[in-house]
């Protein structure tokens, strides 16, 4: 019998409960998910890959149901070829809005082409993290707005300290 693998791949900067609302909905469905971190510099990120992959660690354990392994890695370039070198056979993908539809349709075709042999599962967000973005959170964050219960609380810290 083969591993359900999947990846779950993302900035996650930071971690949202959006985010956390997704990988527990996706527990049921794979044996291991690994929440694939993206190091990609130009999107200037408020936490280093390594910070970033130090909270989800520290925070996952919280959700952990026991049926499902969840790994925390991070990679650059393609999301295709890391699901291929991770053998997974899904990629996770939550979906907010139509607008996110529209962007990870395109992704996910495109990930097809590159490996047929991977499918894309999309998620609905739950209504209450529909409109939450890593972008926004920091957004507001930096302004001085409220993210209570929007990320986790050693999120919302971490981004304190941060700010400091």
């Amino acid at each position: 019998m083969s591993l359900r693998r999947a990846i779950f791949p993302g900035s996650f900067d930071p971690l949202t409960n959006g985010h956390l609302d997704i990988i527990k909905r996706s527990l049921p469905l794979f044996d291991e998910i690994i929440i694939a971190v993206l190091n990609n510099p130009e999107k200037n990120p408020m936490f280093s890959v390594e910070e970033r992959c130090a909270l989800i660690r520290q925070i996952l354990p919280e959700i952990k149901n026991g049926e499902c392994d969840l790994v925390v890695d991070s990679f650059s370039g393609l999301t295709a070829d890391f699901a291929r070198k991770r053998k997974a056979t899904a990629i996770v993908r939550g979906i907010r809005a139509v607008s996110d539809y529209e962007y990870e349709l395109r992704m996910a075709l495109m990930n097809r082409r590159l490996e047929p042999s991977i499918e894309t599962v999309f998620l609905m967000a739950a209504e209450e993290y529909s409109y939450v973005s890593s972008n926004l959170m920091k957004q507001v964050f930096t302004l001085g707005g409220r993210v209570e219960g929007l990320v986790p609380t050693l999120v919302e810290a971490k981004m304190r300290e941060k700010l400091k």
